[in-house]
């Protein structure tokens, strides 16, 4: 059986959109296998989306396929793959991952019950833990918890999946948790994978709440702080612009878990934080990547 796909590159958040009405759209041909990545790790913002068939696309899939986007679709290229299993295929870069404890995995793949299992669609590749900075965020989460660290209140500002969440509200399952995004379409995406993986919305201890707001800046986001602990995978540059405001909802001798940055912007971001009174407390190299758990001093 031959295999197809369709590719066309578009900015993350059209692409997530697409996504989106894909998850949504119920009459969605069940032959045409949809998936999101990123294009590069060190281009966050550049996505593709690609479309895996057993067939030669015809007018027909491509007008399917058109109908995800709302405001016209990019131009879509065509490639013929190997005779291999296109499903397999279309699943290549969403293997299960493993940190710390940790066990990502889409839904074609069985659970790890040795494991705290999560179970990401491989069409949200957005935080699913196949990038290194979010895999390692699992492992430095894990790490916080085996060293002791106590948190009563949570935040995850850039949730994307909501994954990131949900290790948090393991680890500390009697904590209040909120997930925020500045993409209205990952609420949509963090309630499916609440409803996936049996984690309970709400506002009460041990619940997940979703916000979308740009940053720390919603009167909720505010009014549940101060956080013990606030994770934010995004990228060096709103890492910098956004210490001020982080510092202002991270309670003293609270931590941050900040990710998105290459090594080499390390020491820019660590400045802006050190002005804001946080010391790191550990950090991980994963790959070009540094995650950062950073600690506020208790007297400024």
């Amino acid at each position: 059986m031959s295999a197809w796909k369709l590719s066309a590159q578009g900015a993350k958040q059209v692409i997530h959109a697409a996504l989106l009405a894909h998850d949504e759209a119920w009459d969605f041909p069940e032959e045409l296998v949809v998936s999101g990545r990123e294009i590069a790790e060190d281009k966050p913002e550049d996505w593709i989306l690609e479309v895996w068939l057993d067939h030669k696309p015809t007018a027909v899939d491509r007008k399917a396929v058109a109908s995800l986007f709302t405001d016209g679709a990019p131009e879509f290229s065509a490639e013929k793959l190997p005779d291999e299993d296109w499903v397999t295929l279309s699943q290549h870069s969403a293997e299960p991952i493993r940190a710390g404890r940790f066990h990502v995995h889409t839904p074609d793949y069985a659970a790890d019950d040795s494991l705290v299992d999560f179970v990401i669609p491989a069409s949200q590749a957005f935080g699913t833990g196949q990038h290194n900075t979010t895999a390692a965020c699992l492992a430095m989460l894990d790490r916080m918890k085996r060293e002791g660290l106590v948190v009563r209140n949570h935040a995850d500002i850039g949730t994307g999946t909501g994954l990131l969440s949900f290790a948090a509200m393991h680890l500390w399952p009697h904590a209040k948790a909120t997930a925020t995004d500045i993409d209205a379409v990952c609420a949509g995406v963090v309630e499916g994978n609440c409803a996936l993986n049996a984690i309970p919305v709400g506002a009460g201890p041990g619940q997940l709440t979703m916000v979308i707001a740009p940053g720390t800046d919603h009167p909720l986001i505010e009014a549940r702080s101060p956080y013990d602990l606030l994770i934010a995978n995004i990228l060096a540059g709103p890492l910098v612009e956004l210490a001020p405001d982080f510092a202002a909802v991270v309670t003293p001798g609270g931590s941050l878990l900040l990710a998105g940055l290459l090594e080499k912007q390390e020491a820019e971001v660590r400045a802006a934080y050190r002005k804001q009174g946080f010391r790191l407390a550990r950090r991980i190299i994963n790959g070009d990547w540094s995650i950062l758990w950073l600690r506020k001093s208790r007297i400024r």
